[in-house]
């Protein structure tokens, strides 16, 4: 992390840099494939191949999709002697829980998991008065390289598969069945892909956990498009591929701020696509799929919540179908990043406000439980 606020040199990135962020990194063993990284299709030709009958796939979707339930041996209309062989083919343990931690009375709560190679990542559930939402994380690390994130300054370990990730949607969905938050039972309403990683950069899997958690049951979870959010820092030809696939899930762009001089800083990957052609990308979005974007846009101090960065950024806003998330920055220990002063964020409020643009300040979740990405994995390792 630099050391100063200078920005960096904002020449776009070469084919080898691009080449580091996209590609999926190097691993020794592949995690296991799981039913949950196949289409419905795909599902039951893998059945058939393992000379099971096709139907059994759909038993297998109703038990991990509709009753989040990954024990085979509590399958009751499977044969018992085909159960170790649905264990290890269809639903192989991808996520261990490592650690639990949870603040605001119970109703926010960080696990912590273990995949198979030992890598670490992250989810948050939270309950809400009106919706119950996971935070789910799509690599393990990040590629992305912004200096304030927890998980930018790890750097990218590797890509998770769709399994891994829909592993964690799966989880979160079980523990508000199981009635440990507090309030009782809920229902899992909303997904947002805005923990560890850029989702954008493995979109593959991200697009086929997208389907996982949208299709109906049995084939998938269930829940709506309209409930689950994709974020990116701006991975504009990612935007582009998203456009296409008719899920109109809820668009997020992480910007964070207006000027192409500073976020060529703050958010590296803009020296490959600026500022005007990531809010191009996203009008585009909007249009086509008829949902109003999200600008997501973390306050930090005395970097990017001037009062002229708040009017450029409503200047730019007042037209589009976009609405801005403000982020008090989670601090990570030992750095220089802070969360913006009362009144500048009041200031960047209403300034927003005054150009008829959408804004919401997000609610601090988490703070005390090492909210901010990538900060309870760090922790881990360090013990």
């Amino acid at each position: 992390m630099s050391e100063t606020n200078e920005p960096k040199n904002s020449d776009a990135l070469t084919p080898s840099e691009l080449k580091l962020i996209f590609d999926e990194p190097k691993q020794k063993v592949k995690p296991p494939k799981h039913f949950a990284d196949l289409d419905p299709a795909g599902r039951k030709e893998l059945a058939l191949e393992l000379g099971i009958p096709a139907f059994r796939a759909n038993q297998v979707a109703t038990h991990f999709f509709t009753h989040h339930n990954d024990d085979t041996e509590s399958w009751s209309d499977i044969p018992k002697d085909m159960r170790a062989l649905m264990a290890e083919k269809f639903t192989p343990k991808l996520i261990t829980l490592v650690r639990t931690i949870e603040c605001d009375g119970g109703t926010t709560r960080k696990d912590l998991w273990r995949l198979h190679d030992g890598v670490l990542v992250e989810s948050v559930l939270m309950r809400y008065s009106d919706r119950t939402t996971v935070c789910i994380s799509s690599q393990a690390g990040c590629g992305m390289n912004c200096p304030f994130c927890a998980t930018g300054q790890g750097g990218l370990t590797r890509n998770l598969t769709a399994g891994e990730i829909t592993a964690q949607v799966v989880a979160a969905a079980r523990i508000c069945d199981s009635g440990a938050l507090p309030g009782g039972p809920t229902r899992l309403s909303n997904v947002v892909f805005m923990g560890m990683g850029e989702p954008l950069a493995n979109y593959n899997a991200v697009i086929r956990t997208v389907r996982n958690i949208t299709a109906p049951q049995p084939d998938g979870l269930g829940i709506g498009a309209r409930s689950v959010t994709v974020s990116t820092v701006g991975l504009v030809n990612g935007i582009e591929k998203l456009m296409q696939e008719d899920i109109p899930v809820t668009l997020a762009v992480s910007l964070h701020t207006p000027d192409d001089e500073l976020r060529d800083s703050l958010v590296p990957i803009n020296s490959r696509w600026k500022v005007k052609e990531v809010l191009t990308a996203a009008d585009n979005y909007a249009q086509k799929t008829g949902r109003r974007y999200s600008i997501e846009y973390a306050l930090i101090r005395d970097i990017n919540d001037q009062a002229w960065r708040a009017d450029l950024l409503g200047r730019l806003l007042k037209n589009r179908n976009a609405h801005v998330n403000l982020i008090p920055l989670n601090p990570t220990p030992g750095s220089k990043w802070t969360a913006s002063r009362p009144s500048d964020e009041a200031t960047f409020v209403s300034t927003l406000e005054s150009y008829g643009v959408p804004v919401t300040v997000r609610d601090t979740r988490g703070r005390e439980i090492d909210g901010a990405c990538g900060q309870l994995a760090a922790a881990e390792l360090i013990k």
